[in-house]
């Protein structure tokens, strides 16, 4: 018989958390998750998902019926879109020059579907001609794209003027706000999206693995009238939405003690008030901005097409972007991260996300910043000032 192993009580450093995810959680979701456990299907927690559904509804800026939550990360969402909106046969329209895109249009492929590529310049977001003209040469079902790119930091305008197109072509459309719900305006009704999805662990300030998710009526009426089941059992939505709403029955074993952290976000973002909220990300993300600049740096993105939940930084000549993040974390406690897929030893990416998003956060990293900076011998020419 194998011996117990020997393992210390829990003891983990505190750190600031600005990369980009996730970001720090607020106390009082921490406390909401110590919460007593209650049965699935306890009236009390049956409340619980109640709760759930109309702060997501505000969240979201719906009144979408099927606004729920999955059991998974921001990733399960995702193929929970796609594999109830995709059938086999069906052709996908996605931006695949982006890491998340590339995850879509894998996803698309697995459950039978047909990619059709929309490889525009990554340096910018799409635009809505580029989009047009994809749909005028070929027959899309469903078009997915990312409201905001956690790989560029680029924020998708003109929302609506998308999903318009994909419906003018009787196709679906797949928004990923995953690094903006919360944070960065979005208004689901309003733009006529078909399906869009969040994340817990980004501005809402919550623990992985309670994925929001909301379809609309339009797109719920082609999930139910698929000729063939998705693939996957647990994902698909017309049996999980059986538990949320009115005379719910069990699906699957839901992550309770998460469920209660995600309310209790959410009850700091109605709190806040979803406008405050969004301002305040833009001021504090605007201050960072302002800071990296003085510090000589240079954003990545387009200021028109900024995305303040998540801004990416040129690394410049001459500088090695992992020593500055292992700098940051070692000397400062301090968490940011690097360039990903293309971008790798070009960016590094700093979070401005939910808790995470304060002022004295941003005044800590931007003088350790400069403190790293100083160690590669990096002249930044000015001090930054608290």
């Amino acid at each position: 018989m194998r011996n117990a192993p020997e393992v210390n009580q829990l003891d983990v450093s505190s750190r600031i958390l600005m990369g980009p995810g996730p970001s720090m959680i607020s106390p009082r979701v921490c406390q909401a998750m110590a919460a007593p456990a209650l049965g699935y299907m306890d009236p009390e927690f049956i409340d619980v998902l109640n709760d759930i559904q109309e702060l997501l509804r505000y969240t979201f800026q719906t009144d979408n019926e099927w606004t729920l939550v999955t059991s998974g990360t921001g990733t399960a969402a995702m193929e929970t879109a796609i594999g109830n909106l995709v059938e086999p046969g069906e052709t996908m329209l996605v931006r695949t020059n982006g890491y998340w895109g590339d995850r879509m249009a894998q996803m698309a492929r697995r459950v039978g579907g047909e990619v059709v590529p929309l490889d525009v310049s990554a340096t910018a977001p799409l635009d809505p001609a580029d989009v047009e003209a994809a749909f005028a040469e070929h027959d899309v079902d469903v078009f997915g794209f990312c409201h905001a790119d956690t790989t560029t930091g680029i924020r998708q305008p003109e929302v609506g003027e998308l999903a318009d197109i994909a419906r003018d072509h009787d196709a679906y459309t797949i928004m990923d706000c995953v690094t903006s719900l919360s944070g960065v305006e979005v208004r689901v009704d309003e733009w006529g999206v078909d399906a869009t999805y969040g994340s817990p662990q980004k501005c809402l300030s919550c623990t992985p693995g309670v994925t929001p998710l909301t379809v609309n009526d339009r797109a719920r009426a082609k999930i139910l009238d698929r000729e063939t089941d998705p693939k996957s059992w647990y994902l698909d939505l017309a049996g999980v939405t059986e538990y949320w709403g009115e005379d719910p029955s069990y699906h699957h074993t839901p992550p309770t003690s998460a469920l209660y952290g995600l309310r209790e976000a959410l009850r700091l973002v109605a709190e806040e008030g979803l406008e405050a909220r969004w301002e305040r990300h833009r001021t504090v993300a605007g201050e960072l901005v302002e800071g990296v600049e003085a510090l000589g740096l240079e954003l990545f993105p387009d200021r028109d097409h900024w995305l303040p939940s998540l801004n990416t930084v040129r690394v410049p000549d001459g500088v090695d972007d992992t020593a500055v993040i292992d700098f940051l974390l070692e000397e400062y406690d301090i968490e940011v991260a690097g360039g990903l897929g293309e971008l790798s030893g070009e960016v590094w990416r700093i979070g401005c996300m939910g808790y995470s998003a304060r002022r004295q956060n941003v005044a800590a990293l931007l003088n350790a910043m400069e403190a790293a900076l100083a160690a590669q011998n990096y002249d930044t020419g000015k001090s930054v000032e608290i």
